[in-house]
């Protein structure tokens, strides 16, 4: 049986898909998490694993919380991904800008790089590897959207005295996005952020650790051929110092996934990364 289970966190409401699984052993159903759906003012049908997106019951809870616009948010969101595509393919940074400025008069600024950004990079990026888009098309996507990353970044003021957070990737790693959009999001989640995006020696990672002392590193990995390379990167930075390392990033989603000396952090949404990084 699967259904909708909301959680409280102060006024809000958070939302999550669960299923009833039968544990033999205590002779009970206990409740397993298929999916973090994420608040629930802007959870859509779209939200929901394709599985399981047409369950009657599902939807009828889905639209109890927000009875008079999930059908205009609904819209909204799907109007957005198909707009940025344009724009980003096209290079238009202006104009991805202003699709971003009107996403979030209804949803929030981490809706927007989960449930668009996200999506919409993932897309580019299949159909340049099946061949349906020229490599320069997806050079010029990628800029534009590492751009408006760091535009929405110029806007951000942190705030607070929260824990500072290295975000770096293994040697050989040349996709930076997610660490721009984590960057952005943490920062205005006030997180003090050193991200080092960019593939450098792991010796040079380890001397920015000496020097500016992290409370924790974020490992994001991206291509599921970088996994060893980020495999090798955590060993050596927990051999060198005691600190809290969390590994992230697309590539974990391969079907065999190595051992790391760090703590994996799970296909989850942005809004759950600061509940992680302060639980290290």
């Amino acid at each position: 049986m699967v259904y909708i289970r909301a959680k409280k966190v102060k006024s809000d409401q958070y939302l999550y898909l669960v299923k009833s699984v039968w544990d033999s052993k205590k002779s009970t159903s206990k409740q397993e998490i298929i999916k973090y759906l994420g608040k629930a003012s802007e959870v859509v049908k779209e939200d929901i694993p394709i599985d399981y997106r047409n369950d009657a019951k599902v939807l009828s809870v889905l639209a109890s919380y927000n009875p008079e616009d999930i059908k205009k948010r609904e819209d909204v969101a799907k109007k957005s991904k198909q707009q940025l595509y344009k724009k980003l393919t096209e290079g238009n940074i202006q104009d991805c800008i202003k699709i971003y400025e009107e996403h979030i008069k209804i949803f929030s600024s981490s809706n927007f790089f989960d449930k668009i950004l996200k999506p919409t990079m993932h897309r580019i990026g299949d159909e340049w590897s099946k061949g349906k888009m020229s490599i320069a098309t997806e050079h010029v996507a990628s800029n534009i959207a590492q751009t408006l990353v760091k535009i929405i970044m110029d806007q951000v003021s942190a705030k607070g005295n929260k824990k500072k957070v290295l975000i770096c990737v293994p040697l050989g790693e040349e996709h930076h996005l997610g660490c721009d959009v984590l960057e952005t999001y943490l920062s205005i989640k006030g997180f003090k952020i050193f991200n080092m995006g960019t593939s450098i020696p792991t010796e040079s990672i380890l001397s920015f650790i000496d020097n500016n002392k992290p409370d924790v590193v974020l490992v994001s990995i991206t291509l599921e051929d970088n996994l060893s390379a980020g495999q090798r990167l955590v060993k050596k930075i927990k051999d060198h110092v005691d600190i809290p390392v969390l590994v992230g990033g697309y590539a974990l989603q391969a079907k065999k996934i190595p051992k790391f000396a760090g703590q994996l952090i799970p296909d989850c949404g942005l809004e759950e990364v600061p509940k992680i990084l302060r639980k290290v």
